[in-house]
């Protein structure tokens, strides 16, 4: 497997998530889930931000946007579009069904709040204001059982999923950070990254082929406590032992992460997406006039010469690689000719 150079930004074509088109379809589970459909290949997002205002869950249905767009031609020619289905987790306590001939590919975003709902009482300082209940978490973590035990199906797990996934492996733990981590600090990769088919490729294209940046936005570390089957790929720069990329399992073919798990926000690749998220959430009227203009200041100075450089390669390998295989492989599978 070699990486696939990210599109260049100047040739973006800007589209809307909530504009239909003929490869590609956006739904927001409210009440009811879409019919599952011949010409429809689903990809499930939980959405795990509990309805805070946030850049993350529509940057990573861009993402899977402008993955799908990439096989646009490939998905008219069989009459399908790639439909992302968006499910409120904490909230509605809304969980997607697990592997089956509907969903294999999954993708769970960051959130606010404490990564143990039971430490959500609105009150507390990592509480962030949410105030919850666990009535989602076992439903969850038994999805998080069936992904693992599937041969194919794959999962991607931003930063508060990324949490989540910690807590239910028992990998790592979480530990409250004496302050926030934000902006873009350095991660290192492991031992064991720099073994990886995958991950081997982003250490050749690092200077020092070991540390890269990260967009960071974080109260907790998660801290290792046993690897157990899984592969760590990337800790904090330095000797820190805190847990910044796992992988669970890998895809049939050895070469690819198929259950992976990241503590950072790749889905926040350079100015130009960010941007894009933001003037659409703004034209949407989903964000205020000062929520807008607070983040866009703070994007256009976070994103500058080699940040936004570096940025867009820790994206590449550590979301937008995998997510694009995957993608492909159901699109491909749909290709194929009923036996």
């Amino acid at each position: 497997m070699t990486a696939r150079t990210l599109i260049p930004t100047d040739s973006m074509h800007r589209r809307d998530i909530h504009q239909p088109n003929d490869f590609f379809e956006y739904v927001r589970i409210e009440d009811s889930v879409p019919a599952a459909a011949r010409d429809r290949i689903d990809v499930a997002v939980l959405d795990m931000n509990h309805f805070w205002p946030n850049v993350g869950h529509d940057s990573l249905v861009h993402a899977v946007l402008e993955a799908a767009e990439e096989f646009a031609d490939e998905l008219k020619r069989i009459g399908a579009k790639v439909r992302v289905l968006s499910y409120d987790v904490r909230r509605r306590n809304a969980i997607p069904e697990s592997p089956n001939g509907r969903f294999q590919l999954y993708i769970g975003t960051g959130g606010p709040g404490h990564l143990d709902p039971r430490l959500n009482d609105g009150a507390s300082e990592w509480s962030q204001g949410v105030h919850e209940t666990t009535a989602w978490e076992a439903p969850l973590f038994r999805l998080f059982d069936d992904l693992l035990a599937h041969r194919t199906a794959a999962f991607l797990a931003v930063c508060h999923s990324f949490g989540l996934v910690c807590r239910w492996s028992g990998v790592a733990h979480p530990e409250l950070r004496s302050e926030k981590s934000s902006g873009m600090p350095l991660n290192r990769l492991s031992r064991e990254a720099l073994q990886h088919p995958w991950f081997e490729q982003f250490a050749n294209a690092l200077p020092d082929g070991q540390h890269f940046r990260v967009v960071d936005n974080r109260l907790f570390d998660l801290e290792l406590e046993s690897a157990g089957k899984s592969a760590p790929i990337a800790f904090e720069e330095g000797g820190n032992t805190a847990l910044t990329m796992i992988e669970l399992a890998r895809d049939a073919g050895g070469t690819m992460p198929r259950f992976l798990g990241v503590n950072h926000h790749p889905e926040i690749i350079d100015r130009d997406h960010i941007m894009q998220v933001l003037d659409e959430k703004r034209a949407h009227g989903e964000v205020s006039e000062q929520w807008y203009s607070e983040r866009a200041v703070t994007m256009r100075d976070l994103f500058r010469g080699e940040n936004e450089r570096q940025s867009r390669l820790t994206s590449h390998y550590s979301l937008l690689g995998p997510l694009r295989f995957h993608l492909e492989r159901l699109i491909r599978s749909r290709s194929l000719p009923a036996s």
